[in-house]
């Protein structure tokens, strides 16, 4: 199968993305292709790939992402910019509703973060708080700024869906063997947590900045995850740590976002979607592997506009 793409991040979280509107990729084949393409060992790699994908009565189009492993998540808050960005090219819009696996979310073309770097605002929640929905079972219905038994004493976690579960605990300083440790026993899916979970060690900046490392369900410890700096934004406001509707800015490994949680439990985002190059790649989704690789196209203007945003 050779297979068209554009390697992109949001926020340094990176993936091909695949124009599949089509409909010409097998259901059964998406799980092969993910680990194929972003495996880091390939020629393509990424923390998971990204599908465009048709529109309904509902949405202008869809976006599906799967994690490295082959497993699909709810959305990617950072990928869903790009997705967002590749839509409007395709379909001549400037704003949109996008329809993800559980959810929608609004989507439009925003005033440039920094010189030359290309920006989508994007809306998603309600952020919701209840266990069930996981489901997490651990004896309440909520988890607000508490310790998680099976974690160990030492962090309060705070428990946000937005639709992706993550964990998230406020932290001095950012340890991130023990951000490791409790990552992968998420990982492991066991009986009182099925579906996994992301997790974030959260530092506080000030009253308007955050500082987010996140261990990701399906992929591991990563630079940036885009519904964790959401979910982190919306548990520092729900636990008192930083104002509702504030102007706040995030950061991480990958770069910065802008993010503001409201009092009705929903977050916006205004953050990048930067494209660095394009290709055609070989893929047997019997191995799950990819070869022969061609780059079609580069985009080193956007690549160095981000960069420069970044050391900014």
């Amino acid at each position: 199968m050779r297979i068209r793409f554009v390697k992109c991040h949001g926020s340094g979280n990176d993936f091909p993305l695949v124009d599949a509107r089509d409909g010409a990729i097998g259901e059964g084949d998406w799980p092969a292709l993910a680990r194929a393409l972003a495996d880091r060992a390939g020629p393509v790699g990424g923390d998971g790939i990204l599908a465009l994908t048709a529109g309904d009565d509902t949405a202008a189009f869809g976006m599906r992402m799967f994690n490295s492993d082959g497993s699909e998540a709810e959305t990617c808050l950072n990928g869903l910019r790009c997705v967002a960005r590749a839509g409007f090219a395709a379909l001549g819009l400037d704003r949109a509703t996008v329809r993800l696996k559980t959810s929608h979310a609004a989507v439009a073309l925003a005033p440039q973060i920094a010189p030359g770097v290309h920006t989508i605002a994007e809306t998603a929640g309600p952020a919701t708080l209840d266990l069930a929905d996981w489901p997490m079972t651990i004896g309440t219905d909520r988890l607000i700024d508490r310790p998680v038994a099976a974690f160990g004493p030492d962090h309060r976690f705070t428990a946000v869906a937005i639709p992706n579960p993550h964990l998230i605990a406020f932290v001095d300083a950012i340890d991130e063997r023990e951000l490791v440790r409790i990552g992968r026993l998420c990982e492991a899916a066991p009986d009182w947590l099925p579906n996994r979970a992301n997790v974030s060690f959260v530092r506080v900046l000030g009253p308007d900045a955050l500082f987010v490392r996140t261990h990701e369900r399906g992929v591991g410890l990563t630079d940036s995850c885009g519904s964790a700096m959401a979910a982190s934004t919306y548990a520092a406001c729900l636990t008192g740590r930083i104002a509702f509707d504030t102007d706040v800015t995030v950061r991480n490994r990958g770069g910065r976002v802008r993010a503001r949680a409201g009092g009705d439990a929903m977050v916006t985002l205004h953050g990048n979607a930067t494209w660095e190059w394009e290709g055609e790649v070989d893929v047997d989704l019997s191995t799950a592997r990819a070869g022969d690789l061609t780059v079609l196209r580069r985009f080193d203007a956007e690549v160095a506009a981000w960069a420069a945003a970044v050391e900014g």
